[in-house]
């Protein structure tokens, strides 16, 4: 019987090979299962589902879905700002941006891993937060906000692109928080009607 560090290894080798191949959206647990050599039922006493073992890969240095009530917790008000803050916080993390480069080199491009931070954190957190906060035209408001994010995180962190890649924390979040908090809330309608 392999022991739980041969099966941990084996599953996290197995998820960052299925990532960098097919990304977030198209990787399944059972897949990372069968690939680590394991059943489902035994990965689910180390990772209990595909957000968390995504997460073990990037060594993201915190659950995000368990930040969630973090960021909800002090209300509407400065909402955007703090989830601007925490995607800076969680893709800024050197260990973070070394493992999104270390999927780069098993295999993924940039458009690839990319996707996968997007399907990722749609799931897990933007979806999460717009739930709770309530707003209209949730579904569009979700893929505008996760868009907007990863795409200012992979800007940022992946391409390099300057002056955004060298800018302070804080300047990033002063830019991009209005936008985001405009689409956090409900009292704000989407420009061009419902969709």
């Amino acid at each position: 019987m392999p022991s739980a560090e041969d099966v941990r290894s084996a599953a996290l080798a197995a998820a960052r090979n299925a990532f960098a191949a097919r990304g977030y959206a198209r990787t399944t647990y059972k897949g990372i299962a069968a690939a680590a050599g394991v059943a489902p039922a035994v990965l689910q006493r180390y990772y209990k589902n595909k957000g968390e073992l995504f997460a073990a890969v990037l060594r993201l240095p915190y659950d995000p879905t368990s930040a969630v009530p973090t960021l909800l917790a002090p209300g509407l008000e400065g909402l955007g700002e703090r989830l601007v803050s925490f995607t800076l916080d969680t893709l800024g993390d050197p260990e973070v941006r070394e493992d999104l480069l270390g999927l780069m080199r098993a295999g993924a491009s940039a458009a690839q891993l990319t996707q996968s931070l997007q399907d990722y954190f749609e799931q897990n957190v933007i979806d999460r937060v717009v739930t709770a906060v309530g707003v209209p035209d949730a579904r569009m408001r979700v893929a505008l906000i996760t868009s907007y994010l990863i795409g200012i995180a992979a800007g940022r962190y992946l391409l390099r692109i300057e002056p955004l890649a060298s800018a302070p924390d804080d300047r990033v979040v002063q830019m991009v928080a209005p936008t985001i908090q405009g689409l956090l809330d409900p009292r704000v309608p989407l420009p061009g009607g419902a969709a």
